[in-house]
């Protein structure tokens, strides 16, 4: 699928961290978030994604608090979280680290008493009755109408409010797949002229590469969540990182986000011991990095979606220092920033072990990692690429290679060996 919108540089083998506002702090505000910046900062964040900042309708609302996504209007912030100025003031902050901003923009539709159906009430999609309708079957929100002509250009102008007023780097683009391509196409051309911006689109439908920078990977999340259970083998996750392959570097990797932690389950139900090896592979594997909110704690709580419900945050943040490890090695290796041939190598335990080459001209990357509660599984993987000296990541430890390695993984056990390191291992 042809891309007619370059990518801006920064984005690239990017990560990005889900921000919670409501929930990050017990104050839930965007002034109590930013002293956890400099945390995040040393932790190796490099975008910021907040989930919805506007003002939640009241029509319809689901519990006390309503859903994030059912808005009131698309240019006032959420009172809860605190004013415009003091989301300008910490974009500003956020820039000042170093870091790039994205929020969330939930174009498909609105809640029931969103500024816009008492401005424009042909903008919504009807019933046969002649009321306001939602195709999904969600009862606090309402649905846009984009064959009104006039709607697209307002939303536009939405939209750019928050890129001239805030200074914002991109947008997370809800249900993306739900909204019309062209608009899509449209809104990216005229926001595009105020600064270049990075977008993500929360779905995996290859057209809208078209427009978008990345998509979510959720067939890899829940086949991932398959493997680790046992309900889906090693050979499937195989065949579709082939498939992911054709589109390299363009999938955001998870194992959690809200949706998944207060819906799903926490990291520990979805994945149990296995889950730093599945975060391991989603940072290895060429494209976007993705936390959310209290993942380094490690989170051990499903999140009320609808209520208050805060993290508490443990001074000891067990988890951090594995994830600012993961970053380090994003950061670090060429071949995962960079684009880079992606080889899945066969190895003697194929039902066990995933194996995969990154290859560019400055360096190799081989990934190894036991993807079942087995032990003491020995495994000989062989390419022709692996030749010369490389050193282990997470140990430290300095390999010569004759176009192959044998060792023996324990359960769930995760090596990444990188050739010609330039920065040093990643012992802790």
């Amino acid at each position: 699928m042809s891309k007619g919108f370059t990518q801006v540089a920064w984005s690239k083998g990017s990560n990005i961290y889900e921000v919670n506002t409501r929930q990050y702090t017990q104050e839930g505000t965007f002034n109590a978030f930013a002293k956890h910046l400099p945390r995040l900062q040393k932790m190796g964040v490099e975008i910021l994604w907040f989930m919805p900042i506007t003002p939640i309708s009241q029509e319809k609302r689901q519990g006390s608090l309503g859903s994030y996504y059912a808005c009131s209007s698309y240019v006032q912030v959420n009172p809860e979280y605190g004013s415009l100025e003091d989301f300008k003031r910490l974009v500003h902050e956020i820039h000042a680290c170093g870091m790039k901003v994205i929020i969330d923009w939930v174009a498909n539709h609105t809640g029931w008493d969103h500024e816009w159906t008492k401005s424009n009430p042909e903008f919504y999609l009807r019933n046969s009755e002649g009321n306001f309708t939602e195709k999904n079957g969600w009862e606090d929100v309402i649905g846009l109408d984009y064959s009104v002509k006039e709607l697209p250009p307002m939303m536009i102008n939405a939209m750019k409010f928050w890129i001239e007023q805030c200074d914002i780097d991109g947008f997370r683009c809800d249900m993306a797949h739900l909204v019309p391509l062209d608009f899509w196409k449209e809104a990216r051309k005229q926001c595009e002229i105020l600064k270049p911006l990075y977008w993500l689109a929360e779905c995996e439908d290859v057209q809208y590469f078209e427009v978008f920078d990345t998509e979510y990977a959720w067939a890899w999340m829940h086949l991932s969540e398959g493997v680790a259970k046992e309900k889906n083998t090693v050979q499937e996750l195989k065949n579709l990182m082939k498939d992911y392959a054709k589109f390299s570097g363009r999938q955001l990797f998870f194992t959690s986000n809200h949706d998944e932690n207060s819906w799903n389950g926490t990291d520990k139900e979805k994945y149990g011991n296995g889950l730093e090896t599945f975060a391991v592979l989603a940072a290895t594997w060429p494209g976007i990095f993705l936390l959310y909110s209290g993942q380094e704690i490690p989170l051990e709580k499903r999140l009320l979606f609808f209520e208050k419900d805060a993290i508490h945050w443990d001074t000891t943040l067990k988890s951090e220092p594995f994830y600012q490890l993961l970053y380090r090695l994003r950061k670090s290796t060429d071949c995962i920033k960079n684009e880079s041939d992606i080889i899945l190598i066969d190895s003697d335990e194929e039902d066990k072990i995933f194996s995969f080459l990154l290859k560019n001209k400055n360096e190799t990357m081989l990934a190894l990692l036991n993807l079942t509660s087995t032990d003491q599984i020995k495994v000989s993987v062989t390419h022709e690429h692996l030749q010369g000296n490389y050193t282990e990541f997470f140990s430290g430890c300095p390999v010569c290679m004759n176009h192959g390695i044998e060792l023996t993984l324990d359960a769930w056990q995760y090596k990444v060996f990188i050739s010609n390191q330039k920065n040093g291992s990643g012992a802790l």
